[in-house]
This record gives C-alpha cells, sequence and structure tokens, in this order.
C-alpha cells in the first residue's frame, strides 16, 4: 500500500475507534479505553501497511470492521501495557521480584548472589541464564538442585526457589575453559519478562564473536552496580586467569570491557547478558573482573561471548 494510502486508512481506524475518556494513570485492564496504537509499518520499497498495537488480546473486538481488502493491510499485534522506562536501583534488583526479569538476584543455596542474565529456550524447557558460579556453585552443585531469587545473600530462603538447574559446562584444568555459564528451568508457574530491560527488549541477533568490534558501546543490567554503560577494549582475549575462590582457571577468547565512568562491574554482577548499543544485540556473558587497570583505574570486565556460551549449552537466546 503506498504511504499516503495507509495514512488514510490509519485516520479511519482512529475516527472509529470508540472515544477516549480520560484513565487514571493506575487503571487496570477492565480501564473502558481501549489501549490501542496506530502508526505506519514499512514493507520494503515505497509500501507501507497500518500497524495496530493491542495491550490485551481482547481489544481486538473493539477495532472496526475494515472490510476483507483493507484488513489485509493491517499489522494487529498484541504488546501488552506500555510502561515508562527507567533503569532499575541495585536495592531493586536484590528484592525479590515476581515476574522475573534479567538484572535481578539469583543464586544456588550454596552460593551468596549474582545475577539473572536472560532467558533461553532449551530441550528440558525455557530456562534462565547465568553463571556456573552463581547456579552450580562452581562445579559443586547436582543436576536438579534448586535456584533461589533472590540469592541468599540478598535474603532467599528455600521458599524463593524459582528453577531448578539443569545444564553447566564443567570447569577445565587441564586447559582453558571457554565459558563460565549455566541454565537452570524454571519451575512451574513463574511467571518472567523477559524483555524488561533498560531501553525495552534485545533483538533476537546474537553475533559471533568475530562480529563484536573494538570500542564497540555495550551495556549491562547487574544485581549490585545497575544499569551502567562500557567499551569493548579488547577482543579475543587468551589465558585470562581467574580466581575462583581457592582455585585458578584460565579462560580463552574472551572479551574485555572497560565502564565509560567508572567501574562497568562489581562482584554479583556475575551472570549479566551484555547487549551492544547500536542494535541491542546481546553479545556476551559477564563473569569476571578487576579492580584496577582499566582506562579511568576502576578495572576492566571479562565476558563470554554469548554465541559461544548457547552453543555449548545446546540453548537458544529468548527475547520474549
Amino acid at each position: 500500500m503506498h504511504p499516503d494510502s495507509a495514512r488514510e486508512l490509519k485516520a479511519r481506524i482512529l475516527d472509529l475507534l470508540p472515544s477516549a475518556p480520560v484513565v487514571a494513570a493506575d487503571a487496570g485492564t477492565d480501564a473502558p479505553w481501549p489501549w490501542v496504537a496506530v502508526g505506519l509499518a514499512p514493507t520494503g520499497g515505497a509500501e507501507a501497511r497500518v500497524a495496530v498495537r493491542l495491550q490485551r488480546d481482547g481489544d481486538r473486538a473493539l477495532l472496526p470492521d475494515l472490510g476483507r481488502a483493507a484488513a489485509r493491510e493491517v499489522d494487529v499485534r498484541v504488546i501488552g501495557r506500555v510502561r515508562a522506562l527507567r533503569s532499575p536501583t541495585p536495592a531493586e534488583l536484590q528484592q525479590r521480584v515476581r515476574p522475573l526479569r534479567p538484572g535481578i538476584s539469583v543464586a544456588h543455596p550454596g552460593v551468596t548472589a549474582g545475577t539473572l542474565g536472560g532467558f533461553v529456550r532449551t530441550a528440558a524447557g525455557p530456562a534462565m541464564l547465568s553463571n556456573n558460579h552463581v547456579l552450580a556453585a562452581s562445579d559443586a552443585a547436582t543436576l536438579g538442585d534448586a535456584v533461589l531469587q533472590p540469592g541468599p545473600a540478598d535474603g532467599g530462603v528455600p521458599g524463593d526457589r524459582v528453577a531448578t538447574l539443569t545444564a553447566f559446562p564443567r570447569f577445565r584444568t587441564d586447559r582453558p575453559n571457554l565459558v563460565d555459564a549455566a541454565v537452570a528451568v524454571l519451575d512451574d508457574g513463574v511467571p518472567t519478562e523477559p524483555g524488561r530491560l533498560p531501553g525495552g527488549p534485545l533483538s533476537g541477533l546474537v553475533p559471533h564473536s568475530l562480529d563484536i568490534e573494538l570500542d564497540d558501546t555495550v551495556e549491562k543490567v547487574g544485581r549490585t552496580t545497575g544499569h551502567t554503560r562500557g567499551l569493548v577494549t579488547a577482543v579475543e582475549v587468551d589465558a585470562v586467569a581467574v580466581q575462583f575462590d581457592e582455585v585458578v582457571h584460565r579462560f580463552d577468547d574472551q572479551l574485555e570491557i572497560a565502564g565509560l565512568t567508572g567501574g562497568f562491574s562489581a562482584g554479583g554482577d556475575s551472570g549479566s547478558v551484555i547487549w551492544r548499543s547500536r542494535d541491542r544485540a546481546p553479545v556476551a556473558l559477564l563473569f569476571a573482573g578487576s579492580a584496577t587497570g582499566g582506562p579511568q583505574g576502576s578495572g576492566v570486565t571479562f565476558a563470554n561471548p554469548l554465541a559461544t556460551v548457547l552453543q555449548l549449552l545446546g540453548a537458544e537466546w529468548l527475547t520474549g
């Protein structure tokens, strides 16, 4: 459809919707006004369709009957409640949070606390993604163990169980490791909001490590420092020696990141998923860092390329 024709159809839809009464900011899902947004969606070339966005599926009944031909030119999607977005504070991320969302405190019962990085699809079902040392207690855990939200350091108790440890590549001492990662399948009935991140959902594209460039601007949200921004300062970093309590493990093919203003991460941010600012593509899984040596003297962060993490876990990234 020509964009001008699409604009005419958009105006027709808006004119035929029920009149909009004033709705209070805290109106529930039974508010009388259908939460409908109407715009244009490019379809390639010089063509466009009408984009209709609904809060709930039941609002479809409130849309006007446009006729079969016009209906083919309308892209209708249910997107849920639209909220003003802001960065969560560390205090909010360390509380008991439902629905689960990226950035909040999680841990194995024998661990203090780390970060829920995001959600993935596995053969065993939808699961949360974080580090081995967060969900699997650095190889000390057993498959089937509980995962708590929040983690024990933030007050988590057995009644806060939300997931079951399902898979984790064990650390190797005979050769360098590639990832510090684990997944835990969500328990039945645990609600999630995978796209609840500062700035909105991430894209479904997970770049190969070779496609991540020096000076790429990246972001993360973690349990301890909240939402931070940084720069990729080194790629394909080999022989990274990381202290895990009394044991040192070495890692190859890692990313190094430095904060734009101050540190990019701190203890408890382990497990955060890092995304690229320019396209919101998830690129890495944060697992370690130093306190000094960054461009501003505030330390550097190391992270596993996310494509490698997903490949070794047999998992697929979930955006929503």
